[in-house]
């Protein structure tokens, strides 16, 4: 057998190839360990072809989990998202509808209610034209002369004018003598002792009521029967008065 000549670095020719070899071993061990972590665990790792790899180490099979990868329907995904769209669109048209709803409730109150300040002040004026009104008992108005008859006339007129200008404007006047009291639009000052009408029903007013759509602008302040029947409720049914 012959001598091996040393390399310029001191190892010779075969130590230099079986180093080689060995470095070529640690890096398929190597490239073996990453393939067995990127398997997940080693049931996975197992089941891989070792076909599949090249002499290097590198896959070159087909992706195992491909198969398993979802398949997206394009007839279904356009499905699902064309309903998403129009629930939404039902919804916002839904909003819409309610605002446009409450934005005419408000500007119908704001129509209705815009004068109520003003109509509320005017209440003290027609107050003092009834009371100089009821002031004149019949006996003065038959007695009295032409001038204070046409005073007295002048007066009453102003008083219609006023409340037909007020209800134009939406400011109605209470007048609710004889029906059932309301403690929404009326406010009882004092009981009046009478058996012949319904408990509870308007006998007196005092002081007229006003108000203005569904707001009362003042209470009409009246007095309320005691010790009569009971009301029957309004939409009791009528007793049947045929023969039996």
């Amino acid at each position: 057998m012959a001598d091996e000549t040393n390399t310029p670095d001191g190892m010779s020719p075969s130590a230099r190839e079986r180093l080689r070899k060995a470095a070529d071993e640690l890096l398929k061990a190597d490239r073996k360990a990453n393939r067995r972590a990127a398997a997940g665990n080693a049931d996975d790792y197992a089941e891989l072809d070792p076909n599949e790899f090249d002499d290097e180490g590198n896959w070159i099979g087909e992706d195992p989990d491909m198969d398993a990868t979802p398949q997206i329907d394009p007839v279904e995904a356009l499905t699902t998202e064309n309903a998403d769209l129009k629930d939404r669109m039902l919804r916002l048209a839904a909003d819409m509808e309610n605002l446009r709803n409450r934005t005419k409730r408000e500007v119908a109150d704001a129509k209705s209610f815009a004068v109520a300040n003003f109509a509320r002040d005017m209440l003290a004026v027609s107050d003092n034209l009834r009371r100089a009104i009821e002031a004149v008992t019949e006996e003065k108005r038959e007695s009295g002369s032409d001038e204070f008859k046409s005073l007295l006339e002048g007066v009453e007129l102003t008083e219609k004018s006023m409340l037909g200008t007020m209800e134009r404007h939406g400011v109605k006047k209470l007048d609710p003598e004889g029906q059932k009291f309301d403690p929404n639009f009326h406010q009882a000052m004092f009981e009046v002792p009478n058996p012949e009408v319904p408990n509870n029903t308007v006998v007196q007013v005092v002081q007229s009521g006003y108000q203005i759509g569904e707001r009362v602008l003042r209470p009409a302040m009246v007095g309320v029967a005691k010790g009569g029947p009971k009301a029957p409720p309004a939409d009791a049914p009528a007793e049947d008065q045929s023969d039996s």
